[in-house]
């Protein structure tokens, strides 16, 4: 989760948006806290691990690489390098690359990658009525998206303020945007692959040990979701009698999450149905994709995109999650002394996120860090009362 928009949610943040088209709406006023039932502490503890995960987001400095390449006799449009913004700006990145695909209206097209954007771009090219074939060495629960913290946040780390054209701001709105109402349309289904939690900023915890060097790095990132903060309910200050946790000052808001398993497999589900089919795949260089039968190929191979495409403008942002089992509940979450929780249906995430956005910054080590991870429980076993 993006440390700087858990910090927001303290400031009255909003972060979201209205269908593409439709005016801004007036936000919704959050629920007073005390009309919500009393919260029911996680079981943070180490008994409670399952397993541990790695991810790299892909960053670039320019933001996402969404547009067409020729290679060969094939039209490449590239869907790349969203860092931390892949599963929220999956469907607005998504109508964007097919409609750049779709220009020279092809029956077919291949999608190469079968991650969050890729299951995504598939999706939409097939509602523009192409057949479409995604090719991939993997697909979920195997894919690097398998291992996103599962929240809404569109801004995180996807851009630098200096490095972006002048009209990436406009661009990522109108993403950010699409992508907000095509997520509306998943929730409430079976198995909740989208749904609304309640989120709590508890101030007040500090990290021990000494400060580390990255602390001091600031990096400019480009920070967008004030352009998008008209509907999402503002967050409130928590009256101390109406939450467990050991301060007293303490924010709640409401967030879309993703509960990634479920939302993988309806995904999936959703693409098979249409007429979709999987093609187990192996590319090593754009070259690669001339050996595809259809003309029009979408890349979305997301962090692998540096190899393949050797782009050096991606920059792997490492992340580490320690997965507790689920506690039905106990479903809201929280960010606690640098470290992120979230109660998910398919598990507890537990997240550092460091000091600052440069944590994990330019790290490619994919290798668990167990005593990270243990330090991590340890920092948020502390944010409950007694």
């Amino acid at each position: 989760m993006d440390r700087r928009k858990l910090m927001l949610l303290g400031a009255g943040a909003l972060t979201a948006s209205v269908l593409p088209g439709i005016g801004r709406a007036q936000a919704p006023a959050a629920p007073s806290p005390s009309s919500t039932p009393p919260l029911v502490p996680i079981r943070l503890s180490p008994d409670q691990v399952f397993r541990t995960t790695v991810c790299l987001r892909p960053f670039r400095g320019k933001g996402p690489r969404i547009e067409t390449e020729t290679v060969g006799r094939k039209q490449v449009v590239h869907n790349y390098g969203h860092g931390g913004s892949g599963w929220s700006l999956s469907w607005g990145s998504a109508e964007y690359a097919v409609r750049l695909a779709m220009q020279s209206s092809p029956r077919k097209i291949a999608v190469v990658g079968a991650g969050a954007l890729g299951l995504t771009a598939a999706l939409m090219a097939q509602r523009a009525g192409a057949q479409v074939t995604i090719y991939a060495r993997e697909r979920f629960p195997f894919v690097r998206s398998a291992f996103a913290t599962g929240s809404w946040t569109p801004s995180s780390r996807v851009a630098m303020a200096a490095e972006v054209a002048p009209d990436f701001a406009d661009r990522w709105e109108t993403m950010a945007r699409y992508a907000w109402s095509m997520h509306q349309s998943y929730v409430g289904l079976a198995g909740n692959p989208v749904e609304w939690m309640d989120q709590y900023l508890v101030r007040g915890g500090g990290r021990p040990g000494p400060r580390p060097a990255y602390a001091d790095i600031k990096a400019d990132f480009i920070h967008l979701d004030g352009r998008i903060n008209d509907i999402v309910p503002h967050s409130q200050p928590v009256p101390n009698d109406a939450h467990p946790f050991a301060s007293e000052n303490v924010q709640r808001t409401n967030m879309l999450t993703f509960n990634v398993a479920s939302l993988a497999h309806q995904l999936t589900e959703d693409f098979l149905e249409a007429g979709g089919r999987f093609v187990p795949a192996q590319f090593h260089s754009l070259s690669d994709f001339t050996r595809l039968k259809e003309k029009v190929i979408i890349n979305c191979t997301g962090y692998g995109a540096r190899a393949l495409c050797k782009d050096e403008s991606i920059v792997p942002v490492r992340g580490q999650i320690v997965w507790l089992a689920p506690q039905a509940d106990a479903h809201y979450g929280f960010y606690y002394g640098g470290v992120s929780v979230l109660g998910r249906r398919d598990g507890v995430v537990v997240q550092d996120v460091g000091w600052n956005e440069m944590f994990g910054w330019n790290d490619d080590n994919e290798t668990i860090d167990p005593v990270a991870a243990r330090e991590s429980i340890e920092n948020v076993a502390r944010v409950y009362r007694g």
